[in-house]
C-alpha cells in the first residue's frame, strides 16, 4: 500500500493524472500499475497514462490530461489556452496540444497535436505546460473574432496573466 501513497500524492499534483514514467521514477513498477487497474485504484486514460478513481474532477483535469497522453514535450496552444483560462468565450471541440515529435500512438478525438514552433515560448500554468497567453492570443488570430481577442487580452492583463508590454502590443496589433 505504501507505493500506493506515493502514485495518490503524485496524482494529485497532476489533476488525478499519473504517467508510468513518473511512476517508475518512485519505484513503481507496471505489473503494480496493472494490478491497481484490475483492483479499481487507477483507470487507464492512454499508452502510459493512469488516472486516479477516487479523484474529484476540476475544470483543468482534461487540459492536464490531454498533455500528459501526448507526451513529455507536450504544451496547450492556441484556443486550449485561452479555454483553459475562460478567455474570449472559445470552447473548441479538442484540446489543442503542440509537440516537437512525431506522435503515433492513437489519442482520443478529443486531443489535437500540432507541430511545436521551435521558438515557441512556454510556461506552466497550474502545473500544466502551456503557451504563453500572449502568443496564444496571438495564435488564435483569424480562428477566434478579433472583439473576443481584444477582451480576453485586457481580461489576461487584468489576471496578470499576461505584462503590461504584451497587452500594449497586443491591443495595437488587435485594433
Amino acid at each position: 500500500m505504501k507505493h500506493f501513497d506515493e502514485i495518490f500524492e503524485l496524482a494529485a499534483d497532476g489533476y488525478g493524472i499519473v504517467t508510468a514514467a513518473q511512476a517508475r521514477e518512485i519505484g513503481v513498477t507496471t505489473g503494480e500499475l496493472s494490478r491497481w487497474c484490475a483492483t479499481g485504484k487507477l483507470m487507464r486514460r492512454g499508452h502510459g497514462v493512469y488516472k486516479l478513481t477516487q479523484w474529484v474532477p476540476t475544470p483543468r483535469d482534461v487540459f492536464a490530461e490531454a498533455v500528459a497522453l501526448v507526451g513529455d514535450e507536450g504544451f496547450l496552444w492556441g484556443e486550449s489556452v485561452l479555454s483553459m483560462h475562460a478567455l474570449a468565450l472559445v470552447d473548441p471541440r479538442a484540446v489543442t496540444v503542440a509537440t516537437p515529435k512525431r506522435i503515433r500512438r492513437k489519442l482520443p478525438a478529443w486531443v489535437k497535436t500540432v507541430p511545436a514552433p521551435e521558438n515557441a515560448k512556454t510556461t506552466f500554468y497550474e502545473g500544466i505546460p502551456s503557451q504563453c497567453v500572449a502568443d496564444a492570443i496571438e495564435a488564435c488570430k483569424g480562428s477566434v473574432m478579433t472583439e473576443r481577442l481584444i477582451e480576453a487580452t485586457k481580461h489576461a492583463q487584468a489576471e496578470g496573466l499576461i505584462t503590461s508590454n504584451e497587452h500594449e502590443r497586443l491591443m495595437k496589433e488587435l485594433s
